[in-house]
C-alpha cells in the first residue's frame, strides 16, 4: 500500500502531508512510528548489542520551539508563507502545523495578513525583488518568552514603528522583535546584520534546570522536552563524580556540558562556531558555573592537541553532525584513553561506522538508548555508552 493511501486511512495524518513531505511518517500512528524507529536502530546497531526501549513523547504534537517560514506569492499574486516542499523551492502555504509551536504559527499567519495593509512586498528569489524573505519565531517553552525575526532583503523598513506597534498589539506575548538583513543570493536564511526593533534581542529559556540565552543565530534544541530526557540519559551513562574531568566535544552553546557540570569536577568544551562559544561562556556565567571552560576549536584538532600534550579525561561527550566524527577525532580519543565515552548521534548509520573504529581501539559498547526527538519524521537520536576495556591500542 502506498504512503498516499495510508494517509487517507490514518486519522492522525496532517492534511498537508502529501504536499509538504517534511514529515515522512505521517502514514503511521505515533505508537507505530516508535516501533518503526526502534526497529531501524536495532537493524543499524545490532552488531554492538541490543538497544533499550526507545524514549518517546507523551504528547508528540507541536513540539518544535523554532518555526521558520518562507514568504512568497502564487502565480495569481496571493501572498503565502510556509515551508519549502521537500527537495524543491516551492512554498507550501501553512496556517498551522502539527509539529510546530501553535503560538509561532499564529504570529506568522498574522504577519502574512498584515503585509498588504503596510504595502510590504514579499521577496521573489528569481527576480530578486521585494523585501520580506522569511519570518523566524522562537519560543521558550519554559519561560514563555517569544522572539520574532523578520528576515528582509534590505534594512529599509517604511512604516517600521507602526508595523511593530500593530504586531505587538496583536501579540503582546512577543518579548523581542528583530530585523535581520540578508541581501545575498543564498540558501542561508539569516544574514550577518541585525537591528533590534523591540526588547533585548534574545530570549531566555530553562533547560535541565539551567537558564540559556537564545539569540536569533543561537543553536538551541528544537524539542526541549525530549532534549531533557536525552541529556539525562547521557549524564546517567557518564557516571560522573566530583573529581571527574569531562570533555564536551562539539559543545555548541554548552547545553550538555553545563548540565553535567554540577556532577563533575571540570568540564572542557570545544566548538568550531565562535558565536556558539561566546554563548556557552555567557551561559556558564549566567548560571554561576565556574568549573566549565570553553574553547573555539575544531573538535578533532582540539582532541589531537590534548592527546599530544598527554592530557586525558574521565568521560567524553560527543555529539557530532550527521556526517559523524572525523578519523582525527576518533584516533585522538583512543590515544587519550578516557574510561567512558557517551556518543550522541542523529544518524545511527555514521555512528555505527565510528563505533567500529572505537572498538578496534580498545573500547566496547555497553548500552544503547534511542530517543525520538522528531516525531512524524524518520529521524531518530541514539545515546550510546562506550567503555574502555583494554590497554592495547589499535587504530587501523
Amino acid at each position: 500500500m502506498s504512503q498516499k493511501s495510508n494517509l487517507k486511512t490514518n486519522p492522525d495524518a496532517c492534511p498537508l502531508a502529501s504536499k509538504c513531505g517534511g514529515c515522512q511518517l505521517q502514514n503511521m500512528t505515533y505508537p507505530r512510528q516508535l516501533k518503526w524507529k526502534q526497529a531501524r536502530v536495532e537493524i543499524l546497531l545490532r552488531e554492538f548489542g541490543r538497544p533499550g526501549r526507545i524514549i518517546g513523547m507523551d504528547n508528540p504534537l507541536h513540539y518544535r520551539n523554532k518555526v521558520q517560514a518562507a514568504f512568497g506569492r502564487t502565480r495569481a499574486g496571493k501572498i503565502i508563507s510556509g515551508v519549502y516542499q521537500s527537495g524543491t523551492h516551492r512554498i507550501v502555504n501553512v496556517d498551522s502545523c502539527m509539529t510546530e509551536d501553535e503560538t509561532a504559527d499564529r504570529i506568522i499567519v498574522d504577519i502574512r495578513n498584515m503585509l498588504p495593509g503596510f504595502r510590504i512586498w514579499v521577496y521573489d528569489e528569481d527576480k530578486r525583488t521585494g523585501w520580506l524573505r522569511h519570518v523566524l519565531v522562537k519560543r521558550g517553552f519554559s519561560s514563555g518568552e517569544v522572539m520574532v525575526v523578520l528576515v528582509a532583503a534590505s534594512g529599509r523598513f517604511p512604516m517600521k514603528k507602526k508595523f511593530v506597534s500593530k504586531l505587538l498589539e496583536m501579540h503582546p506575548e512577543i518579548t523581542t522583535l528583530i530585523l535581520n538583513i540578508n541581501a545575498k543570493d543564498t540558501n542561508l536564511v539569516l544574514g550577518d546584520r541585525e537591528e533590534v526593533l523591540y526588547g533585548k534581542g534574545y530570549i531566555v529559556d530553562t533547560l535541565c534546570g539551567l537558564e540559556f540565552a537564545v539569540s536569533a543565530k543561537s543553536f538551541y534544541q528544537i524539542n526541549p522536552v525530549q532534549c531533557e530526557k536525552l541529556y539525562a540519559k547521557a549524564v546517567e551513562y557518564a557516571s560522573l563524580t566530583p573529581d571527574s574531568v569531562v570533555i564536551d566535544a562539539y559543545c555548541g552553546i554548552g547545553t550538555i556540558g553545563l548540565a553535567a557540570a554540577k556532577y563533575a569536577g571540570t568540564v572542557i568544551g570545544a566548538e568550531l562556531n565562535p558565536d556558539a562559544v561566546k554563548d556557552a561562556v555567557s551561559n556558564a556565567k549566567r548560571n554561576n558555573i565556574k568549573n566549565a571552560r570553553f574553547y573555539c576549536a575544531d573538535a578533532g584538532d582540539f582532541m589531537e592537541q590534548m592527546a599530544a600534550a598527554g592530557e586525558t579525561a574521565d568521560a567524553v561527550f560527543m555529539d557530532p553532525p550527521r556526517s559523524g566524527s572525523s578519523r582525527k577525532f576518533l584516533s585522538s580519543l583512543i590515544k587519550m584513553k578516557p574510561g567512558r565515552v557517551v556518543y550522541i548521534s542523529c544518524n545511527p548509520e555514521t555512528q555505527a561506522r565510528d563505533l567500529r573504529i572505537l572498538i578496534k581501539g580498545g573500547y566496547k559498547v555497553e548500552k544503547i538508548t534511542p530517543v525520538d526527538m522528531f516525531p512524524f519524521t524518520n529521524h531518530v537520536e541514539t545515546v550510546v555508552l562506550i567503555t574502555r576495556v583494554r590497554a592495547i591500542i589499535r587504530t587501523n
